[in-house]
């Protein structure tokens, strides 16, 4: 009784933040709860009849979970915090409206994950990668990786853990399944300088790469150890890239070899989908369902849209770190390279103090086609600085630090029936959606999670 007064309680609370429009109802609610009662988000997800299903990376797991989402809801009612809110108390709102649900699909931020798994004790776990991401809130990454180590010894026997092979620090964390890329034609030439886990994790000797694929995931093997990326148990070959409108690859797995079309561009979607699948597979998915979810599956809010504004269309692509803003740009240039483009760079909690990062940022090639970019948000001054030194002349940068006028600005140098590429750091994207929703462009984004 203690526990649906607590329930009632913080549902209210919900709709009343819903009521009066502020998307904090979406983590307000568990806020609630973990003060009542700090134990309930255990009970409540002992209470899901198929159990949970964590997932968690620093770069996807919002595609990734939703990827899941779509092969799975044919098969059961899920409680899915489609809305992104992945800390603790997002967990527990989700937890809170999952009246219904059979099985817990949570994505789970990097930091708050050795917490959720403790509490919720899912059936089955997938751990995608591990990128360098807001120093000054998560500290280097072998300090989250020795923690999500500690975390998965911790799981009861039994429970399915989804490794993403290529990465050298997800794959030593002792997983039951392995899944990673087997196409070197869409590698790299040589590994970017920016890639994060370049050492060996045993003995520190510098990894030798067969194939580079997105940063330092790729086919690894230390020349001194030896420590090489384990086996894998599902695969992605055939790989097809066509720019921003698809990607198609082989999946490969134990019982049998599908081909995947998916609906998104880039190749960090298709380890996006291949995590997807082998979380889905471990949950019970047949290979005929992975590939009808996967071909269903339309983009993640904010992570890949396309939204018409005025006879244009304004293509969003979330960028956060080196490894992902790099790959962005990587799909721009080899789809239809952007003439116009608005970069927004914020410094919040939520981005990171630190943004040192776009340093690291390949965006050269993208800058070389651009005939205007427009510099935005909290740190749009340093975002100029880095234009400027990556070879743009300065006549082509313009500093617009408040996000509306500079996506009004972006479209008025945006041709009829032309693009305009909006690159944002994660706040600015959620100040993005607000603004587009504000103008009746798209839904607010907890309504898109309703």
């Amino acid at each position: 009784m203690r526990l649906a007064a607590e329930i009632a309680a913080a549902r209210a609370i919900a709709s009343l933040s819903r009521l009066v429009g502020a998307g904090a109802g979406m983590t307000v609610p568990g806020k609630l709860l973990s003060k009542l009662d700090p134990g309930a988000i255990d009970r409540l997800a002992a209470r899901l009849p198929a159990g949970a299903a964590a997932v968690s990376a620093t770069n996807g797991k919002t595609t990734t979970s939703a990827m899941a989402a779509e092969i799975l809801r044919p098969r059961f009612r899920l409680a899915h915090n489609r809305s992104g809110a992945n800390l603790v108390s997002g967990v527990a709102s989700t937890l809170l409206s999952s009246d219904g649900a059979e099985l817990g699909l949570l994505e789970v931020d990097e930091a708050a994950l050795p917490e959720v798994l403790r509490r919720v004790r899912p059936r089955a776990v997938l751990l995608a990668n591990l990128f360098r991401d807001q120093l000054d809130r998560y500290g280097e990454l072998e300090l989250i990786a020795e923690r999500w180590r500690q975390a998965v010894a911790a799981l009861p026997a039994g429970t399915a853990v989804v490794l993403n092979a290529d990465d050298p620090q997800v794959g030593s964390l002792g997983g039951s399944v392995y899944y990673g890329l087997d196409d070197p034609s869409v590698a790299r030439p040589s590994l970017q300088h920016a890639a994060d886990s370049k050492y060996c994790i045993r003995c520190g000797t510098p990894y030798g790469y067969r194939a580079a694929y997105v940063g330092h995931l790729g086919d690894y093997r230390c020349p001194s150890c030896g420590h090489a990326r384990p086996a894998l148990d599902l695969c992605a070959r055939s790989i097809e890239l066509e720019g921003l409108e698809r990607a198609a690859f082989d999946l490969v797995t134990p019982e049998g070899t599908r081909r995947v079309e998916l609906a998104l561009p880039g190749l960090y979607n298709v380890y996006n989908a291949l995590g997807a699948a082998a979380l889905a597979r471990a949950l019970g998915s047949s290979l005929d369902e992975i590939v009808d979810g996967l071909g269903r599956f339309s983009a993640a809010f904010g992570r890949f849209e396309r939204i018409a504004v005025d006879g244009k269309q304004l293509v969003l692509l979330l960028i956060k770190n080196p490894a992902g803003a790099n790959e962005a740009v990587r799909t721009l240039v080899e789809g239809r390279p952007p003439r116009v483009a608005v970069v927004a760079l914020n410094d919040a909690i939520a981005d990171g103090r630190d943004v040192s990062w776009i340093w690291d940022v390949d965006f050269e090639p993208l800058l070389a086609g651009l005939d205007r970019v427009v510099a935005a948000g909290s740190r749009a001054a340093e975002l100029a600085l880095r234009f400027k030194y990556g070879g743009l002349d300065e006549a082509s940068i313009e500093v617009e630090a408040d996000l509306a006028r500079a996506l009004d600005r972006g479209l008025q140098l945006t041709p009829d029936g032309g693009e305009l590429v909006v690159l944002p750091t994660y706040t600015a994207m959620l100040a993005l959606q607000r603004l587009l929703a504000d103008r009746g462009l798209a839904k607010r984004y907890w309504e898109r999670a309703a």
